[in-house]
């Protein structure tokens, strides 16, 4: 089982990687930079590749509409270069707020156009010939009509250090994460409870790992949560390290949509929190979002952190490794994260 976390701009960047060099020393196996409408994430892919030795560096996410899907692997690829094989590229539709308003480009066909960008990625790497592709939402070269005409079928000048870099998918729901089990190499839920999660997700996943290509790996998870190891973790003291996740949680169950069209709310029902899911909605639509927030049940924060005892960690450890989680995300909180990645560690080579 691997370990990562998201990188922590909060002291500034490059002291962020700093803190990197020193967690990869401590265990740490993967580490994601995120994008969103910020600096974009392959400028810090390279910084962060020059800085460490180890470590495989992620994209959490870029998005398939602000970059071509022959440059998203251009990209790749070079981002595979720089660090020696340790690039994984994280890929998501992003939503129509960002794509629309900032990038000035339709929002057309989310799922359909990161399955395509997952085949033409794979292609250029492959290089068996000069990239052709004719999709619903890509076409390469430009189809007659479009353009000069002049566009011709070119293969990728340079052979990748990998041929088949991995590719994980931030997928929310429904076919999207059929088609993660069936396409990627890695998914990325949110909110994922271990024992409940196949409430919500188990009938996608089993249907997509049905149509998987049996020559590809397993398909890799990442799951996880706050991180705080300590003999001290329990009862109120554990409660209170917990009790910091409630707004954010609050904010998506309750703010993330209106009524009836809110999947984090959603997601509440289908763990078995119908009651708890209307009122945390009700509340926070009605603006009490410190109430919101008292009402999100204390076993699903419980349960979807790694907050307590060296004891209680191990058991939560090996309810996410039955849950098929391969790597555990966490985000370290307290003074010492150094200190934390290495006990979680070694509990999980103990």
């Amino acid at each position: 089982m691997k370990l990562s976390m998201g990188i922590n701009y909060s002291g500034g960047f490059k002291e962020a990687v700093d803190r990197v060099v020193e967690l990869e020393k401590a265990g740490l196996d993967q580490v994601w930079i995120a994008e969103a409408y910020s600096f974009d994430a392959i400028s810090q892919v390279g910084y962060l590749a020059a800085k460490t030795s180890r470590v495989e560096i992620g994209t959490g996410i870029v998005n398939v509409y602000s970059r071509t899907a022959a440059l998203m692997a251009m990209t790749a690829a070079g981002c595979d270069y720089v660090s020696d094989g340790r690039f994984i590229l994280g890929l998501g539709a992003s939503g129509a707020q960002v794509i629309e308003g900032f990038h000035g480009v339709p929002y057309d066909k989310p799922m359909q156009r990161i399955k395509e960008y997952i085949e033409v990625c794979r292609k250029v790497w492959a290089r068996e010939e000069p990239l052709r592709y004719d999709g619903k939402t890509v076409q390469i070269p430009l189809p007659e009509g479009q353009g000069t005409g002049l566009g011709k079928a070119l293969k990728l000048i340079n052979h990748p250090v990998r041929k088949d870099i991995p590719i994980w998918w931030a997928s929310l729901k429904d076919k999207s994460v059929e088609a993660t089990a069936e396409m990627a190499d890695g998914w990325l839920p949110i909110m994922f409870y271990p024992e409940r999660y196949h409430n919500v997700w188990g009938d996608q996943l089993k249907a997509g790992l049905a149509k998987r290509d049996p020559s590809r790996p397993r398909l890799d998870i990442s799951a996880g949560g706050m991180l705080a190891i300590d003999e001290s973790l329990t009862g109120e003291a554990q409660a209170k390290v917990l009790d910091s996740a409630r707004p954010h949680m609050a904010l998506y169950v309750g703010g993330m949509g209106a009524r009836g069209k809110n999947f984090y709310n959603d997601v509440c029902r289908d763990y078995g929190f119908e009651k708890e899911a209307v009122e945390i909605q009700d509340l926070y639509l009605d603006g009490k979002k410190d109430e919101a927030a008292s009402k999100i049940p204390a076993e699903w924060i419980m349960n979807a952190n790694l907050v307590g005892s060296a004891g209680f960690i191990k058991e939560r450890v090996a309810a996410y490794k039955e849950a098929g989680v391969t790597v555990l995300s966490v985000n370290p909180v307290g003074p010492d994260p150094v200190g934390q990645i290495e006990k979680l560690r070694s509990i999980i080579d103990g």
